[in-house]
């Protein structure tokens, strides 16, 4: 259905898809690949605890002498104090690597984007304490924090303080625009406050293929009768909505289309005023593929395969229609769960890396 078999132009197509408009960023902090996409062009990477991890356990013979420093630097630090400071260690060298497309750019580009303790997705005012501590790693760091009821006060109350926020554990068009809207609020308290804010570009990310994921799941349980290939359209179709909506309502937010699945994530949302946040093996293989990039994203999706879907799936007629989510229910969103379960899972995995050198 979405094969592409024109024959390949010359070039880049990362670079062509930055020439038509979109932001290329490394959907990772691992310090080999991030290098590499910013020679590619890159002008931001993403971290959470869970990347974190996996940094560590793929380039130990650079990582697990820092962390057996932090380690002999505190004999009385616990398992949840070496794990931070591995975080904002990691995420110290991840924002060198990127300081010189913040310079170039004068701040408007050149982020790491760093996620608050994903236990904290209850609570605002930890969530900000957290942030006001991660922010002040580096000038060039932007702080991930959830989608969630208690998350839309903290994205307000950072963007009042002039800190950069990118929303995650968001799939919905519900959220993202409740998302903006936090965001919206936070400028107006801090320009009220004589805060200078032109700098300031938040974001709002989509986890585009972690809605495909839940459909499949609905699919799977519900045995729904369609064509399997239409889930394939499900995050982007809910992207484009909510990128429709964020130019004709102004917002200042950027939209970021996260979690790839297939190539659809990257080849239908090519355009301006959007970030594209892809893992190190997607992009190299789309650099690589047959598809010439086209400008996609204010393309709308087949009516029929929308169709389809909003009939097939409670959750995708949830996650398409503005208003069908209020912020007290976006924790409850099936993907949401899914997602929350994995971060928490995620960094307990990171505590345990972190105690089993403790223990050597």
């Amino acid at each position: 259905m979405y094969e592409n078999t024109s024959e390949p132009a010359q070039g880049s197509r990362i670079r062509r898809t930055i020439e038509l408009g979109a932001d290329f960023w490394n959907d990772s902090c691992d310090l080999r690949e991030l290098g590499e996409a910013v020679e590619a062009g890159a002008v931001g990477a993403t971290s959470n605890p869970v990347i974190v991890s996996q940094v560590v356990r793929g380039d130990p013979g650079h990582w697990e002498p820092v962390l057996d420093s932090l380690i002999a630097a505190d004999p009385t630090a616990d398992e949840t104090d070496i794990a931070w400071a591995l975080v904002e260690a990691v995420a110290r060298e991840a924002a060198s690597l990127l300081a010189p497309v913040h310079a170039r750019t004068d701040g408007r580009k050149g982020y790491l984007s760093v996620q608050v303790n994903p236990q904290h997705y209850r609570s605002t005012e930890r969530m900000v304490a957290h942030a006001r501590h991660l922010a002040a790693i580096a000038p060039n760091i932007a702080i991930k924090i959830p989608a969630t009821a208690p998350g839309l006060g903290a994205m307000e109350a950072l963007t009042a303080e002039g800190i950069r926020v990118n929303a995650t554990v968001c799939f919905t068009v519900s959220q993202a625009i409740a998302c903006a809207e936090a965001v919206e609020r936070g400028f107006a308290r801090g320009l009220a406050a004589g805060r200078d804010l032109a700098r300031l570009h938040p974001t709002v990310t989509i986890m585009v293929g972690r809605l495909d994921d839940l459909l499949q799941r609905d699919l799977e349980r519900d045995a729904v009768t369609i064509d399997p290939g239409f889930l394939h359209w499900a995050g982007v179709a809910v992207f484009k909505r909510a990128h429709a909506l964020f130019r004709e309502r102004g917002y200042r937010s950027t939209l970021l289309a996260a979690a790839y699945r297939h190539h659809m994530h990257w080849s239908e949302l090519v355009g301006e005023r959007v970030i594209l946040t892809m893992p190190y093996k997607w992009w190299k293989q789309f650099d690589a593929c047959n598809i010439v990039p086209e400008r996609t994203l204010d393309r709308p999706a087949p009516p029929h395969v929308i169709a389809a879907l909003l009939r097939g799936f409670h959750d995708f007629r949830v996650a398409y229609e503005e208003g069908r989510l209020a912020p007290e229910e976006f924790v409850r969103y099936g993907a949401s769960v899914h997602t929350l379960q994995q971060f928490l899972g995620g960094y307990q995995l990171l505590l345990e890396r972190v105690r089993s050198r403790m223990l050597r």
